[in-house]
């Protein structure tokens, strides 16, 4: 065997390394979606009351994991989410309902609008950011929740759109038990796809164009054109929330996505750790948890919210995510 061979033999290619790292992560992420699929079906068991409770967990981390891009990652803070929800969920209401069409259609078509809207939007406010941004999208939002209860022929005005059908596959409508672990399974692949974005050369390049503009453009990207399409991405991704939560009532009022769903979906992230995009998901989950799970404390959930946020922030300010991983670095460093 010669010198290179031996060589070669000692130090395998970077690209074997590499392929053997996206493998390892991969199965990692797999087994992570598993592991929250298990649990969240053992606590859930045949109770309405908890499958009702996942359901909502589930359309709070969807509208939360649209927020990820544009504002974990991009720094963009839209207040526009609700709209987008909205749109999702009214497009499966309208087509199925007044157009007697396939829910799926909505389903697609929802998440088409959504992503335009937030195209004209972040085109229209390209030139906007911080408390500006957030402004003209709040207004946004408002002015949106107020058409719909005025749109009477679309939306059926102030009382919405009911007895929405099921999405069905091939005929079969799956039972609310099915439904349910299908909203999680969703929740759990956008979750790895938008953490492999986040990893991504593309998820690099929208958060360094948040640190420093001038970085990103030396290198021949355009940062209005990363914002652009990142809002695009979560504003689709939001109307999939509101998509499922029509899903899991099976109607929808202008009022079902007000803006405190927005403000809750900002804090999700923080909560759960912006680190990582399971962090948007886990936030959710501690959210309803903490507002409508916690026995003799219905009322005073919000409050309960804050504190909890309040203490996150002071003791884990990377979240419970990062928390858990400093803590496993210590213990690590003690072996």
């Amino acid at each position: 065997m010669s010198t290179t061979d031996l060589t070669r033999a000692s130090h395998p290619p970077a690209t074997s390394t590499a392929s053997r790292h996206t493998l390892r992560t991969v199965a990692g992420e797999v087994l992570t979606c598993l592991l929250v699929v298990a649990g969240v079906l053992v606590w859930m068991g045949p109770s309405l009351y908890r499958q009702d409770l996942v359901f909502l967990t589930a359309t709070y981390a969807l509208i939360a994991l649209g927020m990820y891009l544009p504002f974990v990652l991009a720094g963009s803070l839209s207040m526009a989410y609700s709209a987008y929800a909205a749109i999702g969920a009214y497009a499966v209401a309208y087509l199925s309902v007044k157009q007697n069409l396939s829910p799926w259609w909505g389903w697609l078509v929802g998440a088409v609008i959504a992503a335009v809207v937030a195209v004209v939007i972040a085109l229209a406010t390209r030139k906007l950011s911080g408390f500006y941004l957030a402004a003209v999208t709040l207004l946004f939002a408002l002015a949106f929740e107020h058409w719909l209860g005025d749109a009477t022929t679309i939306t059926g005005g102030a009382s919405g759109i009911s007895a929405i059908p099921v999405p069905t596959l091939f005929g079969w409508e799956p039972p609310r038990y099915s439904q349910v672990v299908a909203a999680i399974v969703l929740v759990c692949v956008i979750a790895v796809l938008m953490d492999r974005l986040r990893r991504s050369s593309w998820g690099l390049a929208l958060s360094t164009a948040r640190e420093s503009i001038p970085a990103v453009q030396s290198a021949g990207i355009s940062p209005t054109h990363l914002s652009v399409v990142a809002l695009a991405v979560g504003a689709a991704i939001a109307s999939l929330g509101g998509a499922v939560f029509t899903a899991s009532v099976q109607a929808v009022t202008p009022e079902t996505f007000g803006l405190d769903l927005v403000f809750l979906a900002i804090f999700m992230p923080i909560i759960g750790g912006r680190g990582s995009a399971w962090g948007a998901p886990l936030g959710a989950l501690i959210v309803v948890a903490v507002t409508l799970n916690m026995p003799g404390y219905q009322g005073s959930g919000e409050l309960l919210l804050a504190v909890v946020v309040l203490v996150i922030l002071l003791l884990a300010p990377g979240g419970v995510i990062g928390w858990a991983r400093q803590a496993l670095s210590r213990i690590r460093g003690r072996k």
